[in-house]
């Protein structure tokens, strides 16, 4: 029998992917582990592994396809003895139980976040609503991607209860995270439950949610050129609008002295050895510090490393810090994990590694997926201050602005210090006014005496 390769669901939040390159074409013989595709997601490029042997029998979905699905049939293979006239009988995705795909790479599961919906360009009377699918009868075949069995495998719930929202009532994440949570299921989208509503005139007030043909109206024809949202910019998108509509963000600013800092990390690359070329083993970042100094805050103030969740309050035991890096199209957040825990010269060099590996999109999802805070320096743009959206699980980041020489007062006397702004975004269910307070005065404390970060 013929088997289907279906695009697998790399990450938890993955819902689509771009299928980068074919490692394998019609005829090649691959076996169990070989490499057969890359597939780029939203935040990285990553290999594909088979998990049959046999014959490469068709190739589907060409490569350089942008936004194939998740579980939608990519290849197929075919078993030692058969030949091509058999993959006509190949039973597709949806009919069958238990699909074969390609080996992914299974991180923890991690609730993937709801899109907000667009704002209607006009109001129109509200559709009635479609009716939640019913779970699967007993004895009757199941319906489920991959990655939902396993989540429900793993909470010791039956699949076939839970109702399925996905196409042809297949059993997704969501129904699954759904039922962990004791949510009601949300119905699956009707194909027309409603007329669409009739397009408003553009107006300089046009809505969040307004249609390109509205928004392109406003601007001359030929003074614009559109390019197409990547999964990437479509992911940070749906991410932090969520997160601004679902957390109540809470800031606490203020300024520090980065002079004993600045000493400290020169006197620190200094005395870095050196190989026979004369090129130093490391070299300490203030960003690097900034890493650990947030780290040993929240060790320090540890009711601040925290995460809400509906039930809960996660209260973790380890520090793992999340630091923004700028790529192509977007952003992403590699983690640092334990790094209350590590040298200066181990974070800077496990950033050199991350930062460069993220700008070629080579990052495994769990080295840029949890964390319990993150990180976001602007200060080499020469930008004073900002405020950064918390990115949930996370409950704060931090906001590191350009360290500005300017008059200040020590002693009664003024004196000329490097003077940095630093904003803390914070959750406040989790981590209110005093105890982000507290979590700043830590922090200050570790910039303006640095070596409490060496002992």
């Amino acid at each position: 029998m013929p088997i289907n390769i279906l695009m697998p669901a790399l990450s938890p939040t993955m819902e689509e992917g771009n299928l980068s390159k074919w490692n394998v074409k019609e005829g090649d013989k691959v076996k169990s582990g070989d490499v057969i595709a890359e597939i780029e997601t939203d935040k990285a490029t990553m290999e594909v592994e088979s998990i049959d042997e046999g014959t490469v029998g068709k190739i589907v979905v060409p490569e350089g396809a942008q936004g194939v699905k998740v579980n939608a049939l990519i290849a197929v293979l075919l078993a030692d003895g058969e030949d091509a006239s058999a993959i006509g009988s190949a039973p597709a995705p949806e009919e069958k139980a238990e699909a074969k795909s390609a080996a992914a790479p299974q991180p923890a599961a991690e609730p993937a976040p709801a899109a907000p919906a667009a704002a209607p360009a006009t109001a129109a009377p509200a559709a009635a609503p479609a009716a939640a699918p019913a779970p699967a009868a007993s004895g009757e075949r199941v319906f489920a991607s991959p990655l939902a069995r396993r989540i429900a495998k793993e909470a010791g719930l039956d699949i076939g209860k839970i109702a399925g929202t996905g196409p042809h009532g297949r059993v997704i994440q969501a129904d699954v995270e759904a039922a962990k949570s004791g949510a009601p299921a949300k119905a699956a989208p009707a194909a027309a439950q409603a007329a669409p509503a009739a397009a408003a005139p553009a107006s300089a007030a046009t809505p969040a949610g307004a249609s390109d043909a509205q928004v392109l109206k406003l601007f001359p024809e030929g003074s614009y050129e559109l390019v197409p949202h990547d999964n990437m910019r479509k992911t940070i998108a749906r991410r932090l609008s969520e997160s601004k509509q679902t957390v109540p963000h809470f800031y606490l600013t203020i300024d520090t002295d980065l002079d004993a800092l600045l000493a400290l990390r020169e006197q620190i690359n200094g005395a870095a050895p050196k190989d026979k070329d004369g090129n130093p083993a490391y070299k300490i970042s203030v960003n690097d510090m900034i890493i650990k100094a947030m780290a040993l805050s929240l060790k320090k103030v540890p009711a601040a490393n925290a995460s809400w969740t509906g039930d809960n309050m996660i209260l973790h035991k380890v520090v793992d810090v999340g630091v923004a890096v700028s790529i192509p199209g977007g952003l992403i957040t590699p983690i640092v994990r334990n790094a209350d825990q590590k040298t200066l010269s181990a974070i800077s060099g496990e950033m050199k590694d991350l930062a460069k590996r993220a700008r070629e999109r080579k990052l495994k999802p769990e080295e840029y997926q949890g964390g319990t805070t993150a990180v976001s320096n602007l200060g080499m743009f020469g930008v004073k201050d900002f405020a950064a959206i918390i990115s949930p699980p996370h409950a704060t980041i931090l906001a590191v602005g350009a360290g500005i020489q300017k008059p200040v007062v020590k002693n009664g006397e003024i004196k000329i210090a490097t003077v940095m702004s630093v904003t803390l975004s914070t959750d406040h269910r989790v981590v209110d006014g005093a105890l982000g307070a507290e979590l700043m005065q830590a922090f200050r404390g570790y910039i303006e005496k640095p070596m409490g970060m060496l002992v």
